[in-house]
């Protein structure tokens, strides 16, 4: 990759200063990046987890989501180099130069895209399903898809501010749902189903297909400038929201593999992915485990609250991703129309024709996430700190540099053997 000849400006402090504008709260940006994780998290992991089982998936959780984290922090680090309002583009372009800036830029727009019809892939099964149990009706997957882009749209298109407030309430009715189906799930959960009697030799086979899918379910990192901007350019504040997010979608994958895997055993999992493993197959799953009526309709509840605030923060992300690219002025009907045109329209006609890829999709967003998440930032943070080395900076040195980045060749060798047909997957 080349170095961009223009110099990104040097800081005046050790650490930049908020503005005077107007800035959002730490908890508000918490909600859209951790909100953003969650959906993908909460729906693929059991799927994705089912070979290598609970105990098994807890540690590598730990182990991925410090190194996601850590990522998110490296990210953080490049955007205070830059003047508020930059995203990715701007980011790649002062840094790594024109190639390495369309290598990046390929893999943020590639996984925004892939990611926004995930969650409209996701969403409509949700509502589809719950129609069909609940109310009698079948709607068609094409027209859930669309009715539920259209609605969570025009939230994005009201700006930051109004996501933060709407995944804001999400993210409370999510805690007040899910706790409330948790404790049934709970008292219905079976110490044979959670830990079973299977050696390690036969899930570790399995664990190098689970990391992909976990980098994702982790995969916060792409809203980091947008809630570093949203937080007025504030190292700490920013820093503090991060590390709730991060808590915060990893307390809510534990509490919901500690319920799937203690309700619904190890066998029942190849016929689940049979069907496509998606959010209506394994809300299916879990009412037929035994739970009462009433707990199944809160899990719907709860499933489409999660793929809302993920879709909301993905589609936020990729919001500003195309108006930072194209310099559309976002403050006019005119700049709106053409960034939904050109961010949306593609990922609704797909959801639409191809509505049942909730599952591959992830499974593809983890591949492309190494690119931007993992790699660049850190080759990227090596040269803002060259240029700028009194401003703020990660604590770790070059060991936690490394770990990142070695990570992300781990996964790009798993990726590889994936796509060969070489890495062994349950079910």
């Amino acid at each position: 990759m080349t170095i961009a000849s223009d110099q990104v400006p040097a800081a005046e402090t050790a650490e930049p200063k908020p503005t005077k504008k107007s800035q959002g709260t730490i908890l508000g940006a918490s909600v859209i990046a951790a909100g953003t994780a969650v959906g993908a998290g909460m729906f693929s992991l059991p799927v994705a987890n089912s070979g290598v089982w609970f105990s098994v998936c807890l540690v590598l959780m730990i182990v991925v989501g410090y190194i996601m984290h850590t990522a998110s922090l490296y990210i953080m680090e490049i955007t205070l180099h830059f003047p508020e309002g930059s995203n990715y583009d701007s980011l790649a372009k002062g840094t790594i130069g024109n190639v390495g800036r369309v290598v990046n830029g390929l893999s943020v727009a590639f996984l925004c895209y892939v990611l926004t019809y995930a969650y409209i892939s996701g969403g409509s099964s949700i509502i589809t399903y719950s129609l069909s149990i609940f109310g009698d009706v079948n709607m068609s997957s094409g027209v859930a898809s669309l009715i539920f882009a259209v609605v969570l749209l025009s939230i994005v298109m009201m700006g930051t501010r109004a996501v933060d407030r709407v995944n804001t309430v999400l993210i409370g009715g999510m805690i007040i749902t899910f706790m409330i189906s948790l404790s049934s799930l709970i008292g219905n959960s079976s110490t044979t189903n959670l830990f079973p009697e299977i050696s390690l030799g036969d899930r570790m086979p399995y664990a190098f297909y689970t990391i992909s899918f976990l980098v994702a379910s982790f995969g916060l990192q792409i809203t980091v400038p947008t809630v570093t901007n949203y937080l007025g350019l504030d190292a700490k504040r920013t820093s503090k929201a991060l590390l709730i997010a991060i808590f915060l979608a990893g307390f809510f994958y534990f509490l919901w593999m500690f319920a799937v895997f203690g309700n619904i055993s190890r066998d029942d999992f190849p016929a689940i992915i049979a069907e496509g493993g998606n959010i209506g197959n394994i809300i299916g799953a879990l009412s037929k485990s035994g739970i009462s009526a009433n707990i199944s309709v809160i899990l719907q509840i709860f499933g489409n609250m999660a793929v809302a605030t993920s879709f909301l923060g993905v589609s936020l992300s990729l919001y500003d991703y195309i108006s930072d690219l194209f310099k559309f002025d976002t403050s006019t009907v005119a700049g709106k129309a053409k960034t939904v045109g050109i961010a949306f329209v593609p990922t609704i006609i797909l959801a639409i024709l191809y509505p049942h890829g909730f599952i591959a999709a992830i499974g593809y967003a983890g591949v492309v996430l190494v690119i931007f998440s993992l790699l660049a930032p850190i080759v990227m943070v090596r040269i803002c700190r060259e240029r700028n080395p009194d401003m703020y900076q990660v604590p770790g040195g070059n060991a936690r540099q490394a770990m990142v980045f070695g990570f992300g060749i781990l996964v790009f060798i798993i990726t590889a053997f994936e796509l060969t047909g070489n890495l062994p997957i349950f079910g």
